[in-house]
């Protein structure tokens, strides 16, 4: 296991650094490619996000470093980067994969999008050949720690933008908001991304009044709502049961009689206005109305500051099962170091096995089947008997320090060679097989 991740992210590097290192998502594939034919690695995976830019392999061996690849792939003096850069190796790399799955380390904790993300930066590196065993085994892992702290943490589960707490504050108001209409009072981009929030969430039906009615007229178009010339404001809004306001003017739009006339015509039906705008343009007053309900951008901010507390407290739930996930992971990859052998010594006593059936078959002649089967079950208990122990201890000893040594010893005691693969261990059996009929066959 060499893992070795590097890269840059919204928290080390300003967006300048990390646009000038962001590889454009139709590159991704040739640039998996080449990180995972580069000297030193062994398999490789790019995830370029406009928060992030990283730089996951696994390593030939631990002298390695991923700046090389970097230099040579972007072309660039390395220097001007440093400062910006972080770099992971073996467990700290696997705890960054996982935390970076969970969303732990996000700009906003919690959020889903970053796994959907990585999903297909796998699957991107999978395609092309650039991720097989090991970044395999440790992407899988990582998508199953995600997972994991969704399921038993609330840390994707609280809404922390200000347009999704207002969705959720007129949820907890009107119950639903399907059939529910919206008001926009300016077209400015936050209470649009508020609109589009109270939308996909059950909303149907947008006004919108701009003092600039041509801006209504394309905002409106977004939505496939109705533009309201601004001088009609105050005979249209009582229409909608939400009210977005963001607009420019430096006193309150909205006052006290205003909202006792909306209330008036509604026939006392309740009235949500997120006020957005600083100025504010609603007057505080107009909160004292039984029926209208009013949030301005600090009671919006304060609301997504409590949100983001009890993230904190579920983050923190969720870094202890990413730091035992990481200890599972490390005892699984360990067992996988034995698995080589206890394959090779598999083959080898397979072989022998082999060898010997087939010689002697050559002096008893043709067996009936119950001979054979008595025989294939008397020797393969035999082998099974044999292999018990040392498979025992190389499982047993992968989890110690000293584990390459107790594979060394096992593979000396049995003569088994090095990196002989399945195949190699296959044409190994025929062969010694065809010797032991050719010896069976001139006794």
């Amino acid at each position: 296991m060499r893992f070795q991740l590097i890269g840059v992210n919204h928290k080390t590097a300003p967006v300048e650094v990390r646009e000038r290192l962001a590889i454009p998502e139709s590159r991704l594939p040739e640039a998996c490619k080449r990180l995972a034919e580069h000297a030193d690695v062994a398999e490789g995976m790019i995830v370029s996000t406009c928060n992030r830019v990283e730089f996951l392999a696994n390593m030939k061996n631990g002298s390695g470093d991923l700046r090389a690849f970097m230099r040579d792939y972007f072309d660039v003096d390395m220097g001007p980067f440093e400062s910006h850069l972080y770099e992971f190796r073996e467990d700290e790399a696997i705890r960054h994969v996982f935390r970076v799955a969970a969303s732990l380390d996000s700009m906003i904790v919690g959020e889903p999008q970053i796994l959907g993300q990585i999903k297909e930066a796998y699957a991107t590196a999978r395609a092309v050949g650039a991720v097989r065993m090991q970044l395999d085994q440790l992407l899988t892992r990582a998508f199953a720690v995600a997972k994991r702290v969704r399921t038993e943490t609330a840390v994707g589960s609280s809404s922390v933008s200000v347009a999704s707490v207002a969705v959720e504050l007129a949820e907890k108001i009107f119950g639903n908001l399907k059939g529910k209409s919206v008001y926009l009072v300016g077209a400015g981009k936050m209470s649009e991304l508020a609109a589009r929030h109270l939308l996909a969430h059950g909303a149907e039906s947008i006004f919108v009044a701009n003092r600039t009615y041509d801006r209504a007229i394309g905002l409106a178009h977004k939505f496939n709502g109705q533009a309201i010339e601004f001088s009609r404001l105050y005979e249209t809004c009582d229409r909608a049961d939400i009210v977005i306001t963001s607009t420019g003017s430096p006193n309150f739009i909205f006052k006290r009689e205003h909202g006792e006339q909306f209330l008036s015509r509604r026939r006392n039906r309740p009235m949500f206005f997120i006020d957005i705008a600083v100025p504010r343009d609603v007057d505080p007053e107009m909160n004292k109305l039984d029926g209208v309900f009013v949030y301005d951008i600090d009671d919006l901010q304060q609301a997504v500051a409590s949100h983001v507390a009890d993230r904190k407290k579920e983050a923190e739930k969720a870094e202890a099962i990413v730091n035992g996930e990481v200890v599972k992971f490390n005892a699984r990859l360990q067992t996988l170091d034995v698995v080589p052998t206890i394959v090779s010594l598999h083959d080898h006593l397979e072989t022998i096995r082999q060898a010997e059936i087939d010689r002697v078959r050559g002096r008893l002649g043709t067996m009936s089947p119950d001979q054979e089967m008595a025989v294939e079950a008397l020797t393969r208990g035999i082998i099974n008997k044999i292999m018990h122990t040392p498979i025992s201890t190389l499982k047993t000893a992968a989890r110690e320090p000293e584990s390459t040594t107790v594979v060394e010893l096992v593979r000396r005691l049995f003569n088994l060679e090095e990196g002989e693969s399945p195949e190699q261990g296959k044409e190994k059996r025929t062969a010694a097989s065809k010797s032991g009929r050719d010896a069976g066959e001139s006794n």
